[in-house]
């Protein structure tokens, strides 16, 4: 990774520039950081984008529109915005659907293509979403994280009454969390992790009972107790860490005929199938989002939702890497979400 000058790319037919203003740090970014790459295109590029590495990280973002090219009718200089993201071909099967972040050339900018990691940023006029001005630029930062959280959810389909266990308290765990109780479907919610200070935001943003895994001698016995009386297990589990141990610690704390929900990103995983079809488990994955970004502005335009709750720090720049990344990676202290302010835009 290397912070320097590049020339800000005119708009053209479709597209517009902005002036980005914050630009969050994912996972997804720290793996391309520390072990990639994974999802950066390197030698072809990128169907939609046209790009391949080096390119510019950063896919959690918004800012002010400086400039349109042709064909953008809605959007002006001086309008704020938050990026949805998705390249979407719009003629696919999928994109026909309207299941567009399923579009066969799926890819984000900032992995696939350029992103909100600089001063400016110029991408498909599709991607930016008009902000009302009860939306403060520091929420449309979050409004990524959000998306994936908020499609996790439709995805599970809670119905009334329901229990939910939320296995990892990232950004997007945190979130499930905050929207999962701010929609009061559920009867209660479980939240889990390994750090108090995340177990303690949970409990701020939501969570009906905490369980810090590290203490209990089997997790999926005591998140199966937590759930509710009986120790059944919960009726729907996401699992958004990523890992196969903690993928059968959400299969073990679910009950039988329950769903688990896969958010977090894991490479090859072995199941006990046998266990899996005699308890009649589901297990639904989600990727990406799609159609969600109105109900996120309404949520925090009309509502007061405050996404920005996961934000620990707003960093510049050119601290992305030590107080970024690196802080990130090193896991010891207490950041969760950490907002990068590139410059201009931010003003």
């Amino acid at each position: 990774m290397r912070i320097t000058d590049v020339e800000v790319r005119a708009p053209g037919p479709g597209e517009a520039t902005i002036a980005v203003a914050y630009c969050g740090i994912c996972g997804s970014d720290l793996h391309e950081y520390a072990d990639g790459p994974h999802a950066i295109p390197v030698g072809e590029p990128h169907p939609e984008s046209g790009v391949a590495a080096p390119l510019i990280l950063g896919h959690e973002f918004c800012g002010v529109v400086t400039a349109v090219g042709r064909a953008v009718p809605g959007l002006s200089p001086g309008d704020r915005v938050a990026v949805e993201p998705h390249y979407r071909c719009g003629m696919c099967p999928r994109c026909a659907e309207g299941e567009y972040n399923l579009c066969r050339h799926f890819g984000f900018a900032g992995l696939m293509g350029h992103g909100g990691l600089a001063e400016w940023a110029t991408l498909p006029a599709y991607m930016l979403h008009r902000l009302p001005e009860s939306v403060s630029l520091e929420q449309a930062a979050v409004f990524e994280p959000a998306a994936v959280a908020l499609h996790a959810l439709r995805r599970a389909a809670i119905r009334p009454g329901e229990t939910v266990t939320v296995l990892g308290l990232g950004p997007i765990g945190l979130l499930i969390v905050m929207l999962a109780a701010k929609y009061g479907v559920a009867r209660r919610i479980v939240a889990a992790d390994i750090r108090p200070s995340r177990l303690k935001l949970a409990r701020e943003l939501g969570a009906t009972e905490v369980v810090d895994v590290r203490e209990a001698e089997s997790a999926a016995d005591a998140l199966r107790v937590a759930a509710g009386p009986g120790g059944e297990g919960a009726d729907v589990t996401f699992e958004v860490v990523g890992s196969e141990a903690t993928l059968r610690t959400c299969l073990g704390a679910t009950r039988r005929g329950g769903r688990v929900m896969l958010v977090g990103l894991a490479q090859t995983v072995s199941l006990d199938a046998f266990a899996l079809v005699n308890n009649e488990q589901s297990i639904i994955t989600t990727v990406g989002y799609r159609d969600v970004y109105p109900e996120l502005i309404r949520l925090v335009a009309e509502e007061g939702v405050d996404l920005a709750a996961v934000v620990t720090s707003t960093i510049p720049l050119a601290d992305v890497v030590e107080r970024g990344f690196e802080a990130l990676l090193d896991g010891r202290g207490d950041e969760i979400k950490v907002l990068v302010r590139p410059g201009r835009g931010a003003r």
